[in-house]
């Protein structure tokens, strides 16, 4: 690392470094992650424990994140940033599309639904915010999904019993998933027609954030006689959109 980068660049690398780890590592690897000297790495983490960013655990001679770093992380969820990042979105694109939008984030095998935005008619939905349901019935569900590594949804979804059904469709297999996810991440959105109410129809697509894991998917849903098939590539390209800018939001 140059000798001119400031402080406070090199302190922020060795916060960004920490915080990727599963937990404490010695000061060799930082020094070697942050491209700084051993003596210089040392000092600088005697200064981030005196503020609390860094804590030193002696019998093991490694450094963690501190009390300081979990406060601010905590003081970040307070501020609620996505949602913050996301309602603007979502209003534009019921301003434009004249259809319900919903924020949701995986949950486990759950999706959980953080906003909704609603037109000024708009119709009854069981979807509302703080609801959750099984994201392999739900468009929003899917996108995150398909984002995801083919490991982690294996681990989610190891048995038939792992599946939900509320009607007579949607996967009831990890064959049938992977089949679903494959085909909806080629085409960079996620459809879903009946799979949670009969009748009524949803359209999701996926933001990412700076690390590249799926952060939230922004869905609309509606009648299916409101828009139909052939309809949807247009409002799925809409809401493309929307998700592409909320991830330019999330620096993804």
């Amino acid at each position: 690392m140059s000798g001119n980068v400031p402080a406070s660049t090199r302190t922020l690398r060795v916060l960004t470094f920490l915080a990727t780890q599963p937990g404490p590592v010695p000061m060799e690897r930082i020094a070697s992650a942050v491209g700084l000297p051993r003596s210089s790495t040392y000092h600088l983490l005697r200064a981030m424990i005196d503020e609390g960013f860094v804590v030193h655990l002696p019998e093991e001679k490694r450094y963690g994140l501190g009390v300081a770093a979990f406060e601010i992380g905590s003081a970040y969820l307070r501020h609620d940033p996505l949602e913050r990042l996301a309602r603007p979105l979502l209003v534009q694109l019921v301003h434009e599309v004249g259809q319900t939008a919903h924020l949701g984030v995986l949950h486990g095998r759950e999706l959980v639904y953080l906003l909704k935005e609603q037109p000024p008619r708009p119709v009854t939905l069981v979807t509302d915010v703080g609801v959750r349901l099984p994201a392999t019935l739900t468009a929003s569900g899917r996108a995150l999904l398909a984002e995801l590594p083919p490991a982690q949804v294996r681990a989610l979804f190891p048995t038939p019993e792992s599946f939900v059904r509320r009607t007579d469709h949607g996967p009831q297999t990890l064959t049938q998933l992977r089949r679903l996810l494959a085909d909806e991440k080629r085409q960079g959105f996620a459809v879903e027609d009946s799979f949670i109410t009969p009748g009524m129809a949803s359209v999701a697509s996926a933001a990412v954030d700076h690390a590249g894991h799926p952060a939230a998917a922004i869905s609309v849903t509606f009648r299916t006689d409101a828009v139909p098939p052939p309809d949807r590539p247009h409002l799925a390209h809409r809401i493309r959109q929307a998700a592409t800018a909320l991830t330019r939001r999330l620096h993804g």
